[in-house]
């Protein structure tokens, strides 16, 4: 038996797509569009192709796109200025923030700052009560909010299914377990999260139905912890060198997710790769986060 690829890739287009469509309708009958600003502070080159991919993907799609990019040595005061002019400019639905900040900043203050009905990433401590609650759930944390999206679109079952979330970490981890273990569509699984103090982690990756692991340890998950048939969604992306790319003949990232992919699809039913799995995932829920953002500031449902 060999996996079904969830293709991320795929997924994302048709995402896009449908969001591109709501953009032309609300621009047409509404004369408005989502607008997404992101705040770039300093030049970490990962920040730099993150920011560019975002910014990219909101002009494509026809929003209103703010990039605000500063020097390293922007004091924390000025960022705190600019989220505010932002929090209150109603041509403004989303506020992103990249991270990581440079360290003479307190992120969890600059994260608390933005408005939390513009907290587009989802990482806002009253977003994260609302998920943990699942009422009024506005802006799920994006790449959580993927992972669910191609369980979705992929046809996989996640009532009453035994699920294990290899990772307890507050960008990915513990947000994806509270959005499966809901009441609702795609969801009603019986969770399991395990992590780096789990006695046997390999015993509960086997009964697991759907295995999602996001533990940024490159090849963890060994082929025999896979139970046959079983769904992976291996969210890790980590650099274990270059390679030479067979499309341009230039050395690029050689990147390897968490699971042992060549292995594990002889395994597994279903199995998302590395790239082209998870990740095309995030900037799309971003941007349907921000979408929502617009929706909801027009009282629509």
């Amino acid at each position: 038996m060999t996996a079904r690829i969830i293709s991320g890739t795929e997924i994302r287009e048709s995402i896009l797509e449908e969001i591109a469509t709501e953009v032309d309708r609300l621009r047409a009958e509404h004369d408005t569009v989502p607008g997404l600003v992101v705040i770039r502070i300093g030049d970490d080159p990962a920040s730099v192709s993150y920011v560019k991919l975002k910014s990219k993907t909101a002009q494509r799609l026809g929003f209103h796109q703010v990039e605000e990019f500063h020097p390293e040595d922007t004091s924390e005061a000025r960022l705190l200025e600019l989220i505010a002019q932002y929090n209150a400019d109603p041509k403004v639905h989303g506020i992103l923030v990249q991270l990581p900040l440079p360290r003479h900043f307190d992120e969890e203050k600059v994260l608390l700052a933005i408005d939390p009905d513009k907290d587009v990433d989802g990482f806002h401590p009253v977003n994260a009560g609302r998920l943990l609650i699942g009422e009024d759930v506005r802006f799920p944390p994006c790449t959580p909010a993927g992972i669910q999206e191609m369980l979705r679109r992929a046809g996989v079952t996640t009532e009453g299914a035994e699920i294990v979330v290899v990772g307890r970490s507050n960008i990915v981890g513990k947000p994806v377990a509270v959005l499966l273990m809901q009441k609702g569509e795609t969801a009603n699984a019986t969770v399991t999260v395990v992590h780096t103090r789990t006695v046997d982690m390999a015993a509960h990756c086997r009964r697991a139905d759907i295995l999602i692991v996001a533990a940024g340890r490159p090849g963890l998950v060994q082929p025999e912890w896979i139970k046959p048939g079983a769904c992976v969604i291996d969210v890790g992306v980590n650099r274990i060198g270059e390679k030479i790319s067979p499309k341009t003949g230039k050395k690029v990232a050689d990147l390897q997710g968490d699971v042992d992919f060549e292995r594990a699809r002889e395994i597994a039913g279903w199995i998302t790769p590395v790239p082209g799995g998870v990740g095309p995932m995030t900037i799309a829920m971003l941007m349907r986060n921000t979408l929502r953002s617009l929706q909801l500031s027009l009282g629509q449902p």
